[in-house]
C-alpha cells in the first residue's frame, strides 16, 4: 500500500527499512489511525523515521508523495515573474559584455581616480563609462555596472562587487526574541546544549523524592541532586548588512536559539571583516567598542563564534583602508589573526553552502586565517562547530 511512500523516503536520503514499512502496515490496519492525513502523516513520521536530523527530509518526501509535487523549491520559484527581479531603467549587460568592462588596477588606483572624477566633473551624468553617475559601466555611481568599483547614491547592493560605499548605512539589529522557525535551528539548541550544561551545587530533585518515599512506603524521603546550570561563555559576533540581509532570518533564529540557551552571551556587530571596532546596536554606530578593548575584556574561557558570509572585495582582508565603509589603518587579516591568537575555541559559521565557498576569493582567505573553522549553517555544519568548540 505504501510502496510509494518508501520509495520516495529513499530517494530523499531518509534511512528507512522494510521492517518499518511492515510496522506501517500493521498499526494502519489495526486503526491506529483512519481517514485523517494529519494523523497518518505523525505516525508514519513516528515509524519511519528514527533519527530527528531527517525530519526535513521527511518532510519533503511524504508532501512529494502525498500531494504529487516533484520539487518544492521549483514549484514556489515558478510562480515568481521575472520581471519583479529587474529595476526599472536598469541595464542588462551579457556575461560578454562585463568580461570587457576592466578594472582600473587594485584599490589605491580606484580611489585617486575617483579624487580626480569629483574635481573634474561639473554636471550629472548618466549611461556613461567614465563619470560619476547612473546606469553605464563606470567604475564610481549606482545602478549600473562594473567588476571592481564605488557605490554612490545606490539604495542596496545589486552585483555586490564594490570596492567601497560612499553612503551612510544603516543597518537592524538582529531580533533576539525570534521564535525558533525551522526544525534545522530546533536541533540546533539542543546540540548546542551538549557543552552548554555542567554540574554545580544542588537541587532539589522532585522525581527522586518521589520515588524514593513511594519506596518507602510513604516516608518522606528527600532527595538532592547536583543543580544543571549553563556555565559556558559565548561571544557572538555578527556580520551584519550588504550580502548578510539575504540572511537575515536563519541569523536572527540562531541570535535567538543563543540568547535562549546561554546565560553568558556577549554579542556584537561588524560589517564584512573584523577591523577596529565592533558595535551592539545597529541604530547607534557611533557607540563603538575598540577590538582591543574586546580583546582584553573577555577571558581566554570564552567560545568565540563568529556569523557572516566572508562574501566581500579581497581588500578588505589584505590591505590597510580596504574596508568599504571606512579608512581601516591595518588590514581585517591583522585583527582577524589577533582575533585566533586570543580564543583558542572558535568557530566560523558560514549562511552560504560550503559548495559555494570555493568560488570566492574572501572566504578562501578568511578560511586560511582562521585554519579552516567554517562550518555551514545546516545541521551537520552545527554538530562540527560544537565539537570544535569543546575539543
Amino acid at each position: 500500500m505504501f510502496i510509494g511512500l518508501f520509495d520516495t523516503l529513499k530517494r530523499a536520503g531518509v534511512p528507512v527499512s522494510l521492517r518499518e514499512l511492515l510496522d506501517l502496515h500493521a498499526a494502519v490496519e489495526r486503526g491506529i489511525v483512519f481517514a485523517d492525513a494529519d494523523d497518518f502523516y505523525r505516525l508514519a513520521r513516528l515509524i519511519l523515521v528514527k533519527d530527528e536530523r531527517y525530519y526535513d527530509r521527511f518532510d519533503r518526501a511524504f508532501g512529494a508523495w502525498f500531494q504529487g509535487i516533484e520539487s518544492l523549491e521549483s514549484a514556489i520559484e515558478s510562480l515568481i515573474p521575472d520581471d519583479w527581479l529587474r529595476r526599472e531603467f536598469e541595464r542588462s549587460l551579457t556575461d560578454a559584455e562585463k568580461a570587457r568592462i576592466q578594472s582600473l588596477g587594485g584599490l589605491e588606483q580606484l580611489i585617486e581616480t575617483f579624487k580626480q572624477r569629483l574635481e573634474e566633473q561639473q554636471k550629472r551624468h548618466a549611461g556613461g563609462n567614465k563619470w560619476i553617475g547612473t546606469g553605464g559601466t563606470s567604475p564610481f555611481g549606482a545602478y549600473g555596472y562594473n567588476p571592481e568599483g564605488i557605490r554612490v547614491g545606490q539604495d542596496g547592493s545589486r552585483h555586490r562587487r564594490a570596492a567601497k560605499v560612499w553612503d551612510e548605512r544603516h543597518f537592524r539589529d538582529y531580533d533576539d526574541t525570534l521564535e525558533l522557525g525551522t526544525r534545522n535551528m530546533q536541533m540546533a539548541l539542543r546540540r548546542l546544549r551538549r557543552f552548554a550544561r555542567s554540574g554545580a551545587g544542588e537541587e532539589f530533585d522532585i522525581e527522586g523524592t518521589i520515588e524514593a518515599t513511594a519506596r518507602d512506603s510513604g516516608l518522606l524521603d528527600i532527595r538532592m541532586r547536583p543543580e544543571r546550570h549553563n556555565a559556558v561563555k559565548v561571544l557572538l559576533l555578527l556580520d551584519v548588512g550588504g550580502s548578510m540581509d539575504d540572511h537575515v532570518r536563519v541569523c536572527e533564529e540562531l541570535f535567538s536559539a543563543c540568547r535562549s540557551e546561554f546565560k553568558h552571551l556577549e554579542h556584537f556587530y561588524f560589517h564584512n571583516c573584523l577591523y577596529e571596532g565592533v558595535w551592539r546596536d545597529n541604530r547607534r554606530r557611533d557607540r563603538r567598542l575598540g577590538t582591543f578593548e574586546l580583546l582584553r575584556t573577555f577571558g581566554t574561557d570564552y567560545k568565540v563564534i563568529v556569523v557572516g558570509d566572508a562574501a566581500m572585495s579581497p581588500y578588505e582582508i589584505t590591505h590597510p583602508g580596504g574596508s568599504v565603509e571606512h579608512f581601516n589603518d591595518e588590514s581585517g587579516a591583522v585583527w582577524l589573526q589577533r582575533l585566533t591568537g586570543r580564543f583558542n575555541r572558535l568557530a566560523w559559521l558560514n549562511p552560504l553552502p560550503r559548495r559555494a565557498w570555493e568560488y570566492t576569493p574572501s572566504t578562501r582567505l578568511i578560511r586560511e586565517l582562521i585554519d579552516d573553522r567554517m562550518y555551514p549553517t545546516t545541521l551537520q555544519g552545527l554538530e562540527e562547530a560544537t565539537r570544535e568548540l569543546v575539543r
